[in-house]
């Protein structure tokens, strides 16, 4: 495909295992970026572009926004990362356009092929997840997925060059209204910050020293508050963490809502290492809570749609009768193309 060719709102095709390890390298991927044996269950099904991946952030080497050629994102699909140690992290999925193909709603399926194209991807796929051990070194497995490939699949962006977040509106990424509002917030935050005005920090805790609070053991499908932002700040050392975990800026609208327990996670892989980590303490994600790019210093935009990671301490349980009490609704699931 033509680059830029896909846009919001368009619907494609993922393509037969055959016609995309037609695209694919040694490696298992395309232009840097793996095919994932995750990604697998999803050929010959059809999907809604939801946006184009020209600018996300960096969770690798934290330089800013990058863009990767020539690549979307479709609805919410996400890793389940079934083929890749069991980590939680359920990052939104990268397509190559060479890996899709437009379609019209109606248009019939393409028909089947040879059930040694799937065997042979899967093959290749899942050779490819790992980097084997290092020799002499105390870690193992060393992982590889889209995210700790990222870096090396994509473009760095410079953060104050104005074409990359006009091409958010032009390419169909982001309505007008919303370009407006975020681009004015950024435009008066950079200023604040520039002028030392506007703390880097999301948070200023005001814990001395980290420690441990009483465990809730708060666990999926719950129903729970998220603290108001003093009631945060007081679990918070001034770094703006509670025993090593960050409070983003991208969590901030969040507090005082209501939502639904999505999962505890407790294995995550290192996007820059590739070592998977076993996490010791509370970790929660939230139902439709996910990074929006609105709110953080050059990551304007992204579509990653990050699910944040909160502690316990930050959130208080909702009893059933407090639930049913209230009047507002738990948040609606977040849509590909709001």
């Amino acid at each position: 495909m033509r680059q830029d060719t896909l846009r919001n709102g368009d619907i494609v095709e993922v393509k037969s295992p055959g016609e995309i390890l037609a695209t694919l390298d040694a490696q298992g991927a395309t232009d840097g970026l793996p095919f994932m044996r995750e990604m697998m269950q999803y050929s010959g099904r059809r999907f809604v572009v939801s946006k184009r991946a020209q600018k996300v952030c960096d969770t690798v080497h934290w330089s800013g926004s990058r863009r990767v050629p020539e690549a979307v994102m479709l609805e919410d699909l996400r890793c389940d990362g079934s083929a890749h140690g069991g980590c939680q992290a359920e990052c939104r999925l990268f397509w190559k356009e060479s890996w899709l193909r437009r379609v019209e709603p109606d248009a019939p399926s393409q028909p089947g092929e040879d059930p040694s194209s799937g065997r042979e991807l899967a093959r290749l796929s899942n050779e490819n997840a790992t980097r084997g051990s290092d020799i002499g070194a105390k870690v193992g497995i060393r992982y590889r997925c889209q995210a700790t490939e990222l870096h090396d699949a994509s473009e760095r962006l410079r953060t104050f060059d104005p074409r990359p977040y006009l091409r958010e509106y032009t390419c169909g990424n982001v309505p007008f209204m919303r370009f407006l509002r975020i681009s004015a917030r950024a435009l008066a935050q950079e200023a604040l910050r520039k002028l030392r005005l506007r703390s880097n920090l999301p948070l200023r805790g005001t814990r001395s020293k980290s420690t441990r609070d009483r465990a809730l053991h708060i666990q999926p499908g719950e129903v729970v508050r998220v603290k108001s932002r003093e009631e945060i700040a007081a679990t918070l050392t001034p770094d703006s963490k509670t025993r090593g975990l960050w409070f983003d800026h991208e969590m901030l609208p969040f507090c005082g809502g209501t939502y639904r327990v999505r999962r505890r996670v407790s294995r995550i892989i290192d996007e820059r290492s590739g070592e998977m980590i076993e996490l010791k303490s509370d970790c929660l994600t939230l139902e439709n809570v996910v990074c929006s790019g609105e709110h953080s210093t050059a990551r304007w935009f992204c579509p990653r749609e990050i699910y944040p990671y909160w502690r316990e301490a930050w959130l208080e349980r909702v009893t059933p009768e407090q639930e049913k009490g209230s009047d507002a609704p738990l948040p609606e699931p977040v849509t590909a193309n709001r």
